[in-house]
């Protein structure tokens, strides 16, 4: 009886011991490779290498981009702005892999930005999340709410819209 109470103690603690694959974690190369997008994106280095070829990213739309729409987006984009990037404080990444063996990061970020326009400095926060296959990007999403950002821009627009119409009736 005491064998068989050691034997069932040593199988107990084999199989505490015995952990599967790692399904959740905060450092990883994939998480690194999010991390350097990021820097990326902040310095304006359109750097398409981290993507597959065929990597799809969709930003608050059902609208997919390729890698090169994705860096065009920025381009364009960043003509509204005098300064944006990602606050470097409070990131968070986590790293897991699914039941069906697919491997994501998520990270919860803040951007900030000022209009070039008018100076006026806007907040967001973001969630974006990544399927790395092979250790490249194929899958991007983006989630933040844009509101005071394109409020802001269509009031500016029809200021300068009705300023135009002033000068020229004039």
């Amino acid at each position: 009886m005491k064998k068989l109470y050691v034997l069932g103690l040593v199988v107990a603690l084999f199989a505490a011991c015995n952990q599967g694959p790692t399904r959740y974690t905060q450092n990883s190369p994939e998480i690194d490779t999010v991390k350097k997008l990021l820097a990326n994106y902040d310095s304006k280095s359109y750097d398409t290498s981290m993507y597959a070829d065929t990597s799809k990213t969709n930003y608050n739309s059902s609208k997919s981009m390729s890698p090169s729409e994705t860096m065009e987006y920025h381009k364009q984009t960043d003509a509204n702005y005098s300064s944006r990037g990602f606050n470097p404080e409070d990131q968070d990444f986590e790293m897991v892999v699914t039941d069906k063996g697919e491997t994501w990061v998520n990270c919860w970020v803040e951007w900030k930005g000022t209009l070039a326009a008018n100076g006026k400095e806007v907040k967001v926060p973001l969630h974006l999340t990544y399927r790395f296959v092979d250790g490249k990007i194929v899958r991007e999403y983006g989630y933040w709410d844009p509101t005071e950002i394109v409020l802001t821009l269509r009031e500016l627009e029809e200021a300068a819209k009705m300023a135009k119409e002033e000068s020229q009736e004039e």
